[in-house]
């Protein structure tokens, strides 16, 4: 049976303000319902997330800014840190570990700067909401082999699909040039190249 992660919930003290700063940060408003004054849920969803993340009133026992180490994908660490400044969000510069394999809580053995060989996995970043609750970004550009199915590739977005299929075409020209001849079955190639990418497999040759 499938067991795919679909909400983390953050404790706020102050739905507004809490709404004003995820949404700020271009995060999808997916819901807002309030039972009555004691009963509020607000969902939002980040960009080219499958998860969403919900806050609210009398939604968690939770102590506000309670909730560390949330983590967020981005494929490129550095355009992130200059998109959340722009917003005005208070982050953290790009870092890596000293120890190369996650990172350590709060700011222990943080070295400033990307990854040196700037591996995937490697670079972070981090920011706090109003509350305090600790949001990380690490950059991810190659998966790490079976961590995808590739029965199941998914896309998030019409840009990251216009993204992995001009990743394709450039490898697939490679392909041509060392075949020395057309491939009319392209599409396939294309279709097996973006699949084995996204799943972090051996990619076609």
């Amino acid at each position: 049976m499938d067991m795919k992660l679909e909400v983390v919930v953050v404790p706020v003290t102050d739905v507004d303000r809490a709404k004003d700063f995820y949404t700020t940060l271009g995060w999808r408003l997916d819901a807002e319902v309030a039972m009555d004054e004691n009963f509020r849920v607000v969902q939002v969803t980040p960009p080219g997330s499958s998860a969403s993340v919900i806050f609210g009133t009398s939604v968690t026992s939770q102590v506000p800014g309670s909730a560390q180490g949330l983590h967020l994908v981005v494929d490129d660490i550095v355009g992130a840190h200059d998109e959340l400044k722009r917003l005005g969000v208070d982050v953290s510069d790009v870092f890596h570990d000293a120890g190369g394999v996650f990172h350590h809580a709060g700011t222990d053995a943080r070295v400033p700067g990307p990854d040196p060989q700037r591996a995937s996995y490697g670079s972070f970043l981090s920011f706090s909401d109003p509350d305090g609750n600790g949001w990380l970004l690490q950059e991810i550009t190659t998966r790490l082999p079976g961590r995808l199915d590739p029965a199941s590739t998914v896309f998030a977005s019409a840009e990251d699909m216009a993204a992995a299929l001009r990743r394709a075409a450039a490898a697939h020209g490679e392909h041509e040039a060392r075949t020395g001849a057309e491939d009319p079955d392209w599409p396939d190639w294309y279709a097996r190249y973006m699949v084995r990418e996204q799943a972090g497999s051996e990619l076609p040759s």
